[in-house]
Order: C-alpha cells, then structure tokens, then sequence
C-alpha cells in the first residue's frame, strides 16, 4: 500500500471530545492492572488521550516514515509496517508527544526510577502489517524490570502475550486513544505481538515510550 493512500484516509470512527487545534489532552491515569505471571503486569487506560484525531492526523502527516527490509533465512524481506524512531535529544514530530511522554512516566518513575524518554513509532497501514513474536530485551530489560508503554492511534488492533517458553496467549484490544502499558519483568518473562487480521482495518499508529536504552 502507498503511503499517499494511508494519509487519503479518513475518519477513524472515534469522535474524541476536545480534538481542537493544540497540544495533548489526556485524563486522568488510572489505568486497569491485570496481574501476569513471574512479576509481569499490563496496565490498560481505555481513551486516555482525548485529542487523539488531531495527534494522529499530524503523525501521518509529518512522521517520515521509514520502509525497513530485514534477512530472513536466505531472502531479504519488507518488514510489514512502517517505524521511525526519536530519542531524547532530537526533535518530536509533534510537541504533545512530549507532554504524554512526560505524564506517563511522572505516573511510572517513582517505581520505576528512571523516566521515559524516546519514543518509537510504527503504523501498521492495514490488516497485513504486523509485527512477530518478541520482548523489548536491549538495554537494561534483559536483566531487570522496566515499563514500556504503548499509545495507540487510529484503528482497533489486538496486542497479543504469552509467556517466554510457552503458554496460553493473552489478547488485548487497544483502540483509538488507549493507552497500554507493560512493567515490571514483562519485556524478559514474555513476548507480545501485533497479529495480521483479515478484517478490514485502516492504518494504526503505536507510539511506544521507553527508558533510555530499551529497545
């Protein structure tokens, strides 16, 4: 799919109150903790962000969105979505980033004792885009606890867990606004997914918020 086509798309089916022109809106966060095993946890802020049509529109717009092509086995293949990545000391497409980035990790540093302080970003553009099985284990989340949190925007998509190992998977659903946050041993103890869906869908932007050096 072209990128032209994702930015011809339209209205998201999520009428977000308070989406004028500014920076970031956002409630209260009070997430929903769903325990998981070996110290791990989820942590689910349904339409957290209320100005979410306006975030999303920019980042479409403004984001230059990279096509990556990775080894597999003995052919180069298309990595079936579109990233691009900030750190802490380059520009944000968009000042709200900032501002969400700095409330999450206000909510999350006392436990965690660092902040969150790059965001990378992926837009599926369709059902087909995914992402494989996989933990966010560079840096210090091979070795210890650490939050990854995760924003999404744009259409519905299924985040799916399961247990490094093996083990039941777990699914959940994050729509236009939401906010998902993995902690505690998550990143080293399980993996999770972005699964392909033969529903119609239209493109999703995850944002996700790490500490430095996480990937």
């Amino acid at each position: 799919m072209a990128l032209q086509d994702v930015l011809d798309f339209g209205e998201v089916g999520a009428d977000e109150a308070g989406c004028d022109e500014g920076g970031a809106a956002f409630g209260a966060l009070a997430p929903m903790r769903t325990p998981l095993a070996h110290g791990a946890w989820v942590d689910i802020a349904p339409g957290w962000l209320r100005r979410a049509d306006e975030l999303y529109a920019a980042l479409l717009r403004d984001v230059p969105w990279k096509a990556e092509r990775r080894q597999m086995y003995d052919a180069v293949v298309d990595v079936p979505r579109l990233t691009k990545f900030y750190d802490a000391a380059e520009p944000w497409p968009h000042p709200g980033l900032r501002e969400i980035c700095a409330a999450v990790s206000a909510h999350y540093q006392p436990s965690l004792g660092e902040p969150l302080v790059t965001a990378g970003l992926c837009l599926y553009r369709d059902g087909a885009d995914s992402v494989a099985w996989h933990g966010d284990r560079i840096g210090r989340s091979r070795y210890h606890d650490t939050v990854v949190a995760i924003l999404s925007l744009g259409s519905t998509r299924t985040l799916a867990l399961r247990p490094m190992g093996g083990g039941a998977s777990l699914k959940f659903t994050t729509g236009h606004g939401d906010l998902l946050v993995m902690g505690g041993s998550c990143q080293r103890t399980w993996e999770h997914a972005i699964p392909k869906t033969r529903d119609v869908v239209g493109p999703r932007i995850s944002v996700q918020f790490r500490p430095a050096g996480v990937r």
